[in-house]
């Protein structure tokens, strides 16, 4: 198989200083790819702003004979979002791929997280992911091409202990992907969610993942998939996969079969209770393409009623 290459390609790596953007942003450039490299050069809870670690990559992607320039802005703040691509547009002349992976964590108990932790990683996270993406939709529906990877979590698809501000942010995120891949297929943009599993910068504090497993846990295992749905061989759109470790998996929203009572009838919440381990049961469950498939497949019977 010939080598997936991003040669003439203009990327936007988001959170790339260090860990699993790093990763990515190396990868892109040293197969053809010119990269902004965007990070706040912050740590874990978003502190001690710094130019320095943007720079740095991007210094070490042109010392390996690649094209990159750096970019200190934030994602959660609109203008800096439209300040990134304006930039790359003026560095590089377009904007072919944009990888959402800038992220910070606030971890409490819902209890005792201040509203303002949810306001800074739902502003991050989601806000953040939205205000790059639509910055730079323009430049891609004028050129009929584009790549966005977006960065959900497990934390998000299945739910973890303190985290609920993450976890509300990284599955609107899926949401959010879940609209735009619509939006986007007429042009030739294709959206997609990695969810990984690596040890970085925002892990490491959190104790997570023990020091033996961070070597079989780093982010250039995650690297792979999301340069391939970056890459014009890609051909899917509103895919979530997890990835690390070696480990690669589609996750789907489904819906199971269901049970349908006679709408012309009055409903109690009692005939919900006898039938729900029916209306539960997820075997022989379907996704879904968009939102009018399935209300198309919930209400077909009723259309001739």
């Amino acid at each position: 198989m010939e080598p997936i290459r991003f040669d003439g390609q203009a990327a936007i790596v988001t959170g790339a200083g260090a860990g699993l953007g790093k990763s990515y942003a190396t990868f892109l450039a040293a197969r053809g790819a010119r990269v902004l490299v965007n990070d706040l050069g912050s740590g874990y809870a978003d502190q001690e702003r710094s130019a320095g670690p943007a720079q740095q990559v991007a210094r070490e992607i042109v010392a390996s004979g690649g094209q990159a320039v750096a970019n200190a802005d934030s994602v959660a703040d609109w203008e800096g979002a439209q300040r990134m691509v304006e930039q790359c547009l003026a560095a590089f002349g377009r904007v072919d791929i944009v990888i959402n992976n800038a992220g910070i964590l606030r971890d409490r108990s819902f209890l005792k997280m201040p509203v303002e932790d949810f306001q800074m990683v739902l502003g991050v996270h989601l806000l953040g992911a939205i205000y790059v993406t639509r910055a730079a939709f323009p430049a891609m529906k004028e050129q009929a091409y584009g790549r966005i990877v977006l960065t959900t979590s497990t934390s998000g698809l299945f739910g973890v202990f303190g985290q609920t501000n993450y976890s509300a942010a990284k599955l609107g995120l899926v949401g959010f992907m879940n609209a735009l891949k619509q939006e986007g297929d007429r042009y030739n943009i294709l959206v997609n969610a990695v969810a990984p599993l690596a040890a970085t910068r925002l892990s490491r504090p959190t104790g997570f993942f023990p020091p033996e497993m961070e070597p079989l846990l780093r982010p250039e295992l995650v690297t792979p998939l999301v340069a391939w749905f970056c890459s014009q061989r890609c051909g899917v759109s509103g895919d979530i996969v997890e990835a690390g470790g070696g480990y690669f998996a589609k996750v789907q929203i489904m819906e199971g079969q269901g049970v349908r009572f006679e709408p012309r009838r009055e409903l109690t919440p009692e005939m919900v209770a006898e039938r729900y381990g029916q209306i539960s049961d997820m075997s022989g469950a379907r996704p879904f393409d968009s939102a009018n498939q399935q209300m198309q497949t919930a209400l077909a019977p009723l259309w001739g009623k």
